[in-house]
Order: structure tokens, then C-alpha cells, then sequence
């Protein structure tokens, strides 16, 4: 029987321990188990992690095995080769499919229950590759998909227009990845569509801050890297979003990565469209508005992820 209040973490590296640590302190799961090929690196963040229980709520951290995932409600995965500098999401296809054909028929052994939630780049690849190996529904296998370049547009808009980034309300859709594509046509403020907030505020040159916001937000992952070699807290803190919608049966509207299957004459393909989030994972894909331009771009965003497709052996 699935407990929805145990996950497990596959994968202890930067992105794995920071999500298990940012997941400690969000008080959502009871019980939390780490997996990775490196048993005593899994250990020691769990031991790191439990000495910081006393000053949060009481919960299981530790190290366990595949069988021990037999139960749990949520599986993240973020186990693979990582992102290095001058290197594209796409180039880590080859060298991460091979290690999701040993991790994932490894969870399905002990567990074909849970919802597996994919954070390991290329999260759109590896969200398809993840729902074939699985075998399990589609509103099962879901990826972490552009809710942290979501993330990063309301912050970098609220940054511009000196507003909270809370109430900007705006997607990227598409890749996780350089095709992905911001959604400037429904973007608004407050309720207020986005070019009439910045006519009241008295910002202009719409068009130039567009290319210049959206093209940060594409870099953002290429600077950090340079910077400091990976990242991390951002996809954490997506991450306990995720979980939250999930645990919570929230109903909540996040672009997580999941199937596609005739929205936008897209078919076959995981990728981040905004979309219902609950107990059972995805609910429903929504099809939002896209004027002319947002529809061509989302079309070769589609294109770029077929094309790798077309080029992996399950």
C-alpha cells in the first residue's frame, strides 16, 4: 500500500541533497529515504540531515535501497552525469538514458504505484524515457519541466517592473532547455495585463525587455554553472512546490513536463505545458491562449525535443 507521506530520493549529489534538505524543512513527508550508487554519501546526508530534526518536526531520514522505495508515494529522481560548462541540457541525452535504464526498472521491481517525479537534465528526454521504461500511466510520470524557468521570469519581471514577483503571473513552456518559450501574450500583474502595468509604472521599449528578460531566464543555468559549477536551491524549491500540489491535492497550475498528446498538434513528446496538479499527479493539461508567434516557437521547441527522440534506444 502506497504511503503518500514517504518519498524517496534517487540521486545524493548537489541537486539530490539540496532537495531532500529544502523537503526536510517544508514538514511534507514523514519519512524520507535516500538512494545512490554511493551508499556511504547517501548515509552521511541522511546523518547530516536528522542532526537538523530537533530544530524542525519529527520525521525518518536515512539511507535505504530500491526495495526500500516499495511503499513510498513519490520517487524524485535526480540521479545522473552532471551539466558541465559549455554544455547544453541535450548534450547529457546519451550518457543519462543509460543510467535511467538501470534506475528505473530498478523502481518498478519494488514499486509500480507511486509517482515518479523526474529532475535529472534533460528533464523532457528523461521524462519520456522514464514513462517508457516504467510502464506506468502517464499522469504518473511527470518532470520538474519549466516551473524553475517559471520561476526565474516572475522573478527577473518583478526585479524589472520593482513589483513582487508573486503577483506576476507568467509562463515558460516547452523545453526546459534553449528552445523553451515565454508566454508574453496572457503575462500579467496583478490581473493587469502586463503591457498596460508597465504603461501605469511608466516602463516602456516592451519588445527589448521581452528578449532581454527571456533570454536571461534561458542563460540563467549557463551563468550559475560558470559561476559555481551547478545549480541547485532554485530546482530544490521547485521541487517542495511539486510535492506540495501533489500531497496536498492542491489542484494547483504548474508547466511540470509530462506526455503531450494532441495539444497544440503536439504529440508524443514530454514537455512543460501549464497544467492541473494532484494527488494523482497530472489532472489535466491546459491549452492556454498563444498568439501567432508563441505557437510557431512552441512547434520547433517540439521539433528540437522529436528530433533527440528519434536518436535514443530503449
Amino acid at each position: 500500500m502506497i504511503v503518500m507521506r514517504k518519498c524517496g530520493i534517487i540521486g545524493c549529489g548537489d541537486v539530490g541533497a539540496s532537495i531532500a534538505f529544502a523537503l526536510m524543512q517544508s514538514r511534507l513527508f514523514n519519512d524520507m529515504i535516500l538512494v545512490d550508487v554511493n551508499k556511504d554519501k547517501a548515509e552521511g546526508e541522511a546523518m547530516d540531515l536528522s542532526h537538523g530534526l530537533p530544530f524542525n518536526k519529527p520525521m525518518d531520514i536515512y539511507q535505504g535501497d530500491y526495495s526500500d522505495l516499495k511503499d513510498a508515494g513519490i520517487i524524485i529522481i535526480t540521479a545522473g552525469a552532471a551539466q558541465k560548462p559549455n554544455e547544453t541540457r541535450l548534450d547529457l541525452v546519451h550518457k543519462n538514458v543509460e543510467i535511467f535504464k538501470q534506475i528505473i526498472p530498478q523502481i518498478v521491481q519494488y514499486n509500480k504505484e507511486a509517482i515518479l517525479l523526474v529532475v535529472s537534465n534533460p528533464v523532457d528526454i528523461l521524462t519520456w524515457v522514464t514513462l517508457k521504461l516504467s510502464g506506468f500511466s502517464k499522469n504518473r510520470v511527470i518532470g520538474s519541466g519549466t516551473v524553475l524557468d517559471t520561476g526565474r521570469l516572475k522573478y527577473l519581471v518583478g526585479k524589472h517592473l520593482n513589483v513582487d514577483p508573486r503577483t506576476v503571473h507568467a509562463y515558460i513552456i516547452g523545453e526546459h532547455g534553449d528552445s523553451e518559450v515565454a508566454v508574453w501574450s496572457s503575462a500579467s500583474i496583478g490581473g493587469i495585463p502586463i503591457d498596460d502595468f508597465c504603461k501605469i509604472v511608466g516602463y516602456y521599449e516592451h519588445e527589448e525587455n521581452r528578449r532581454r528578460i527571456a533570454d536571461e531566464v534561458r542563460n540563467s543555468a549557463y551563468e550559475i554553472i560558470k559561476r559555481k559549477g551547478s545549480t541547485y536551491y532554485g530546482i530544490a524549491s521547485s521541487v517542495v512546490r511539486i510535492c506540495e500540489c501533489i500531497l496536498r491535492d492542491e489542484h494547483s497550475i504548474l508547466p511540470i513536463s509530462s506526455l503531450i498528446d494532441q495539444h497544440y498538434g503536439i504529440d508524443e513528446v514530454c514537455m512543460s505545458i501549464p497544467t492541473l496538479v494532484g494527488v494523482n499527479g497530472v489532472e489535466k493539461i491546459l491549452d492556454v491562449k498563444l498568439n501567432e508567434e508563441e505557437q510557431h516557437l512552441l512547434g520547433q521547441s517540439y521539433e528540437a525535443l522529436k528530433d533527440v527522440l528519434q536518436h535514443i534506444e530503449l
